[in-house]
């Protein structure tokens, strides 16, 4: 019972972070949206490592591509491949101060956010915007208060 509640609250962040990554907003500020889905699976992925995995990652990335509208695979493989580092490196990461992971989650923003842009040039074309980074920016600010967040969520319920 006790697990069966754990996987449930999981599902219903990661739930919630699929609804505030179409929910609409005004053109300036979707430029600063951050990668919700992103933050909180990374969260999970150091959190509970076991819980949350690669495979996870790559089911969410697939609906991020069918909910946003982008070529099928793309957000797939970056959320992995992000997913992957942090998870195969989960164990320093934990160690770190809150600033030191906010800013390797911003680095890992960035590396994400140019691994979609590479491969989005590469399948269609596009080409690169500085705009393009701002989701980076808002995603280490937004860090800090996510990870206390659903730490505190974590906690309540309960969930190992």
């Amino acid at each position: 019972m006790q697990k069966a509640r754990g996987v449930g609250v999981i599902y219903l962040s990661l739930l919630l972070a699929l609804i505030l990554t179409v929910t609409p907003m005004p053109a300036m500020v979707q430029l600063f949206r951050p990668d919700w889905v992103l933050l909180v699976l990374l969260y999970w992925v150091l959190a509970l490592p076991y819980r949350a995995n690669i495979g996870m990652a790559f089911v969410l990335g697939f609906l991020v591509d069918v909910l946003v509208g982008t070529v099928l695979g793309v957000n797939a493989l970056a959320f992995s491949v992000v997913t992957f580092v942090v998870a195969s490196n989960y164990l320093k990461i934990r160690n770190f101060s809150i600033l030191q992971q906010a800013l390797l989650i911003g680095l890992l923003l960035a590396f994400y956010h140019l691994m979609i842009f590479w491969l989005s040039h590469f399948l269609t074309g596009v080409y690169f915007l500085p705009d393009y980074l701002w989701p980076v920016l808002t995603g280490t600010l937004a860090w800090p208060w996510i990870f206390w967040l659903l730490r505190r969520v974590r906690r309540q319920f309960k969930i190992s």
